[in-house]
């Protein structure tokens, strides 16, 4: 029973660290991430695609991108998204690939960019602490239930917030690498 309780908690953390982790990989930085496009959808084919669907991309130089089409007839309508997005990126079309410059962020734009990743990861940190309460309350059951001891109880919520302290931690290490990945490159 707290064996299983353990696992899903450990689990829905993991889950609840990468899609913070993912959420990072979309702010940009000073240096250019195929991640960064990643939300930019196209509307192609009487539907809405995403980008990574109709192209490949791929780090160029140190400040660009490359975006190679798979059908060249999309070249237009993933420039214009491109150019629609709230990225501020300008496309270059040579007719056959568009290649994207990543402007040096300014002073004012890191620290903009920092708030919003800590923001981010303290909405990780949230959902970690309410998966925590949630493990908490199951343990708490299993205890009126008379299904575990009052020892085992005391046990099973260090064990969770174990759990609970390592997966914040991860979260505050990923943080870290992006706040220096944002104001030195």
């Amino acid at each position: 029973m707290l064996e299983e309780i353990y696992k899903e908690t450990h689990e829905r953390m993991k889950r609840t660290v990468e899609a913070t982790e993912k959420d990072f990989s979309h702010i940009r930085t000073g240096r250019p991430s195929p991640a960064l496009l990643d939300r930019i959808f196209v509307e192609v084919y009487g539907t809405r695609m995403a980008i990574n669907q109709l192209a490949t991309i791929a780090v160029q130089q140190p400040r660009s991108l490359i975006v190679r089409t798979f059908d060249k007839a999309n070249l237009g309508a993933i420039e214009r998204a491109i150019l629609m997005s709230d990225l501020g990126l300008n496309p270059v079309n040579d007719g056959k690939d568009l290649r994207i410059e990543i402007p040096p962020l300014t002073e004012e734009r890191r620290k903009e960019l920092v708030k919003v990743v800590r923001k981010k990861a303290e909405e990780g940190k949230i959902a970690i602490r309410n998966i925590r309460r949630d493990s908490r309350d199951e343990t708490e059951m299993l205890k009126e239930d008379k299904e575990i001891t009052e020892d085992d109880f005391e046990k099973a919520m260090d064990k969770i917030q174990e759990i609970t302290d390592e997966f914040i931690k991860k979260i505050d290490e990923h943080l870290e690498k992006k706040e220096h990945e944002i104001m030195h490159f």
